[in-house]
């Protein structure tokens, strides 16, 4: 573990290497090229968003620790750890001093090909139960719960919260967090193939394509409970744990620890990546638009009536393949930073932010630092944000 922030020479020769293990590796389609579907065109179609570039900003990446394919990360309210998952299986706890221990082994218990594994981890507000989403040996999604006590996972303790059919192996979502509001917040990708065959995305009928709010501890021994307030409760063939839907393959989604908006990055077909927010406060129900549309591009056709458009789009080419969602900077030692969405792509490996104005435009910064095979990031409970390596690194932003 280094404690000293890289310089650039460093950076460069870091990211060489992890590019090349990144190559050696099983390739996550959700976090991946979208090679499932023909090329249909309009990577080169100008985007609608208004978006105006900034000056680049360089930042320093401090190496916290390396673990083998680290996919998601987890806090607990006053542990001072980062929790972290390994595709395998594994949730590892990284304590202050770079010590590294597990605390809840799924080893043998999860598939394991492209976008499959263990894919998501939350700790209840309280602390007292971890949430891990995983794709199970049949393929299937499973949300499970344990009791969390003196620094692990309780094994005995595990409870299934939701089990979901997965017709194909891609497009599994993973993501999973609390909101502001105490519920839990899973997200779905639409099943999987190439350019949603079944239609999911826009059919309420079915929790694939969606992000869902439960009540993962409710009252009268159900699994799960269902939020009173959640958009379509009541509604006619609606499948009532459903928040948002109309997404591709939600691969991270965050919350904005100051504002509480949501944050989703939406990994597109082929030819656009997108960003969606939803603000603070929203009663839910949003569609977000796929598979009618690929952003705000047409794709299989249709109304766009009452659809969201997404509030940052970008064109895959030159490298890109696949957007990486972050989150909103709140912490203290990027100052310039705070209140910025920090992302990047899993194949370009630049870390990027934007900041939304208040007539929707948007201001795009480019961070001088890559981080090859970016998988994913995280936040500590002092908003500061990592950033995980497909290759085994993960980092912290820091100033130069």
């Amino acid at each position: 573990m280094s404690g000293e922030v890289m310089s650039g020479r460093q950076r460069g020769q870091l990211v060489g290497r992890q590019l090349v293990a990144a190559a050696a590796l099983w390739a996550l389609v959700a976090v991946a090229c979208a090679t499932d579907a023909t090329d249909r065109g309009g990577a080169g179609t100008p985007s609608p968003i208004q978006t105006t570039a900034d000056r680049p900003l360089e930042i320093g990446l401090e190496q916290v620790t390396r673990l083998e394919e680290p996919v998601a990360m987890a806090v607990s309210a006053g542990d001072p750890n980062l929790y972290i998952a390994q595709k395998d299986g594994r949730v590892v706890a990284v304590g202050p001093d770079g010590a590294v221990r597990t605390v809840l082994d799924l080893t043998g218990r999860v598939s394991l090909g492209n976008e499959q594994g263990l894919l998501g981890i939350a700790f209840s507000p309280d602390g007292r139960y971890l949430y891990a989403n995983r794709t199970d040996t049949e393929g299937d999604t499973r949300v499970t719960e344990f009791v969390f006590a003196d620094g692990h996972a309780v094994a005995s303790s595990e409870r299934d919260v939701l089990v979901v059919d997965q017709p194909y192996a891609n497009h599994n979502g993973g993501a999973i967090a609390f909101g502001p509001d105490g519920y839990l917040y899973i997200a779905l990708g639409d099943g999987g193939s190439g350019g949603d065959p079944h239609g999911n995305g826009q059919s309420l009928s079915t929790l694939l394509g969606k992000l869902l709010r439960i009540d993962p501890r409710p009252t009268g021994g159900a699994a799960y409970g269902i939020p009173p307030d959640n958009p379509f409760v009541g509604h006619d063939g609606a499948r009532p744990e459903i928040w948002a839907y109309g997404l591709r393959n939600p691969w991270r989604f965050s919350f904005d620890r100051e504002t509480s908006d949501l944050w989703i990055g939406d990994v597109g077909q082929n030819a656009w990546e997108e960003i969606d927010m939803e603000p603070a406060g929203s009663a839910g129900g949003r569609n977000y638009g796929w598979n009618v549309l690929e952003g705000t591009h047409p794709y299989a056709g249709g109304s766009t009536d009452g659809m969201t458009p997404p509030v940052y789009e970008y064109a895959n080419g030159d490298g890109t393949c696949s957007v990486t969602g972050g989150y909103v900077y709140r912490g203290s030692a990027i100052p310039v930073l705070d209140g910025w969405y920090v992302f990047a792509d899993y194949c370009l490996g630049h870390l990027e932010a934007i900041r939304l104005r208040a007539d929707g435009s948007v201001r795009h910064k480019r961070l001088i630092a890559s981080v090859g095979a970016i998988t994913s990031f995280g936040q500590d409970p002092t908003g500061e944000v990592y950033a995980m390596s497909r290759a085994g690194g993960v980092y912290r932003l820091t100033s130069l």
